[in-house]
């Protein structure tokens, strides 16, 4: 048997590299006929409280890093929850478990608020790196620790870092997990696919996101401006019946990290980002075509689509 850790890619036999692609693939639409309220899209807003983790994780022993974890914890979080409490919006938190321990009362308050917490890894680690008893012994954990701060078990997951291990789909599917925000392969909710099985975990709560937690201020300003504008043009284009969303609902996740979203120095970002984060709930709302809501809920609605005949 030929060692294929020993070859270049273009070395590769046909079934090696179609095994690779295949592995883990997008089966089919679980887009639901409409949404709630005859809304023409979905917006589920959601924030990874990675907080210390991001230090933890490699061995860091940074003060000043964690210190920017920490700020998320007390800054960062307590401004989000202001600002959608403001709008009467829920969200979706996904939350490593040390990151939850830290900060326990954090978790009960977003949760006692009608928000929901999602499982996002155990120090935020990297699951590619992991053997399968390990990645699977710590996403139990993790759900276990989440469900003992808050009381309510975690449905969904959203890998740290979206690194998915080969294992990962079947270990969510071993938890009973009922989606997965991990994954970009379509517009819309889709199913997932483990080596040619289909399997009742839903994916796609991540496909058409805009990212607003790199570390350059004016690339996060930039993401935050090209978030609001896409809301924007999608209300415009429901407005109008333009293209399909007349005929075909779609879903736009945003995903943005706490710290990035509520941080209040200027650089780079005119208006500042707090004010960017209120336009972007306020425009997603705006004319009542948008339904905003937390990943869970889309995920629920999407997978009666998987039921039906």
């Amino acid at each position: 048997m030929t060692d294929m850790s020993k070859l270049e890619p273009w070395q590769w036999p046909d079934e090696h590299w179609r095994g690779l692609v295949n592995h883990v693939r997008a089966g089919r639409s679980l887009k639901p006929k409409s949404w709630p309220g005859g809304a023409r899209c979905a917006v589920a807003f959601s924030f990874d409280s990675d907080h210390e983790t991001n230090e933890l994780r490699d061995g860091g022993k940074s003060i000043g890093r964690m210190a920017w974890g920490q700020y998320g914890a007390r800054v960062g979080v307590p401004r989000l929850l202001a600002l959608l409490k403001k709008h009467d919006v829920k969200a979706t938190f996904y939350v490593p478990a040390v990151a939850a321990m830290l900060h326990p009362d954090e978790q009960k308050r977003v949760i006692a608020e009608g928000h929901e917490i999602g499982i996002h890894g155990w120090i935020h680690e990297l699951n590619s790196v992991l053997p399968y008893d390990a990645e699977r012994d710590l996403t139990f954990r993790a759900a276990d620790v989440l469900e003992q701060i808050t009381g309510v078990r975690p449905v969904g997951m959203r890998t740290p870092s979206w690194d998915f291990s080969p294992n990962t789909l079947r270990i969510e599917k071993e938890l009973g997990l009922l989606y997965d925000s991990s994954l970009m392969a379509d517009e819309d909710c889709y199913e997932l696919v483990l080596e040619g099985e289909h399997r009742r975990v839903s994916g796609g709560m991540d496909s058409r996101r805009r990212a607003l937690f790199h570390d350059e201020p004016a690339w996060r300003a930039a993401a935050l401006h090209r978030a609001i504008r896409c809301v924007q043009h999608l209300q415009a284009r429901t407005r109008r019946g333009v293209g399909g969303w007349r005929r075909l609902p779609a879903h736009l996740p945003s995903a943005c990290h706490h710290a990035a979203l509520a941080r209040l120095d200027h650089r780079g970002s005119d208006p500042p980002r707090e004010e960017q984060g209120q336009r972007l709930v306020c425009d997603a709302r705006r004319s009542g075509e948008v339904r905003e809501g937390e990943c869970g809920v889309a995920s629920r609605r999407a997978r009666c689509v998987s039921r039906r005949p």
